[in-house]
């Protein structure tokens, strides 16, 4: 067997090419729609994707009715080896236009702020993004000025058919047996939705949907969502006087007394948890209040919950004739309450990343994952650095440099299952 570093000095990367080309594909997804996907054009991607597996001659790649692509390698050595699961999202956020994405490359990045040309407004400041300090010598992707870039988590799509060309083109590299997932509806909560973990067939996962090079996330938030309905009492403003109880005017109440100073995402950061809220809507007779809660200890959603039942409730003592129901509903919890059972899920990603010459960092993200949902499923799941800069926004950037990394990482990471199992 040759050697695996030998082999990737000289292996032709094509994360670049595929990412410029995945990155022109509209695929945003819509967090009001109903439908699953959320929008059609995301299976314009997935199209791609299938036609690019079975080119390189993974025959069982296929598109289900809601978007998510599946594809299998068998295992090429002897031993049992626990099966990989690597996963990556194809919608882009709907925070920003994905439409007529313009990718420009920019080589050898030298330090200087990069002016986007279609509109020199937007600029990516070595002084806003402090990771481009690392970058020098590098090659970088941003979009035009128009749009977002969509390296959330497109990177993460290159990155993984960039493995599995590895694979195809170098069967002696030992690697057991391989599920490749690309989901739908990330971006708007839904991206586990409809996936058939049974199909995926692992005992391991790993998304490659991360930032900063190197950094492996074995800790997300945890969860919630939690709704306020407010009846008020509705009456002809001409003769409303002792009578109307406006549920508008409740619900700013209750937004006003939300603290500003703790428990928002105004002013809290690292492990600190937030009180959200994120949707309104009413008239005088209701309103609706949504908010998203967050924390990472998952005990502390409930106190979460709680605070604006009180909160509430006080404000309403001044409308005797109004009420309000709650209702609080699970989203996601946090993956490090499985993942710090199953130490070699997080072991075998560490040293795969030193094996890349890389300085692996674990770290919390504030936020979720597919991984976080899909560790609940039963597949234990960290994410993996993607090297996507600055997602959901103009200003969003990738290192061509880094994305051949994560796809190092990936190669190195299956051949240690097949060593570490062999002992």
């Amino acid at each position: 067997m040759a050697n695996i570093s030998d082999l990737l000095q000289t292996y032709s990367f094509g994360s670049k090419d595929r990412f410029l080309a995945y990155v022109q594909i509209d695929t945003q997804s819509d967090p009001s729609a109903e439908t699953s996907p959320t929008t059609e054009k995301q299976k314009d991607l997935g199209i791609v994707l299938v036609r690019e597996l079975k080119a390189l001659g993974i025959s069982n790649a296929h598109m289900d009715e809601h978007g998510y692509v599946y594809a299998h390698i068998s295992s090429n050595v002897e031993n049992d080896v626990p099966g990989l699961c690597f996963c990556a999202h194809m919608d882009t956020s709907p925070d920003c236009s994905g439409a007529g994405v313009k990718p420009l490359v920019h080589t050898n990045y030298q330090g200087k702020d990069i002016f986007l040309p279609d509109d020199p407004s937007v600029i990516i400041r070595l002084s806003d993004h402090p990771d481009l300090a690392e970058q020098f010598g590098h090659d970088i992707i941003t979009a035009s000025g128009l749009t977002l870039l969509g390296a959330d988590n497109k990177a993460g799509v290159a990155e993984i058919m960039d493995a599995v060309a590895f694979w195809v083109q170098h069967p002696d590299v030992p690697h057991g047996p391989i599920s490749i997932v690309f989901t739908p509806d990330e971006e708007v909560g839904r991206g586990t939705d409809h996936i058939d973990i049974k199909k995926i067939n692992a005992q391991y996962g790993y998304t490659l949907d991360g930032e900063k090079r190197g950094h492996l996330e074995h800790e997300t938030f945890s969860a919630d969502g939690f709704q306020i309905l407010i009846e008020g009492v509705s009456q002809h403003p001409g003769f409303a006087k002792g009578r109307m109880e406006s549920a508008i005017k409740i619900a700013s109440e209750i937004v006003q007394a939300l603290p500003k100073d703790r428990i928002s995402p105004e002013s809290t950061e690292g492990m600190q948890g937030f009180i959200h809220p994120v949707h309104i809507q009413g008239a005088v007779e209701s309103a609706q209040l949504d908010f998203i809660l967050r924390d990472f200890k998952t005990e502390k959603l409930v106190e979460y919950g709680e605070f604006l039942k009180r909160l509430t409730n006080n404000i309403l003592r001044n409308y005797p004739n109004s009420s309000a129901t709650f209702k609080q509903t699970e989203q996601y919890r946090n993956m490090f309450e499985i993942l710090k059972d199953h130490p070699q899920c997080m072991d075998l990603a560490i040293r795969a990343m030193k094996m890349a010459g890389l300085e692996p960092e674990t770290t919390s993200i504030r936020g979720g994952t597919d991984g976080s949902r899909l560790t609940f499923m039963g597949l234990p799941c960290p994410n993996i650095f993607a090297g996507e800069h600055a997602f959901h926004s103009k200003q969003e950037w990738v290192s061509v440099q880094d994305m051949q990394k994560a796809t190092e990482t990936v190669i190195y990471l299956a051949y240690l299952f097949t060593e570490e199992n062999h002992k």
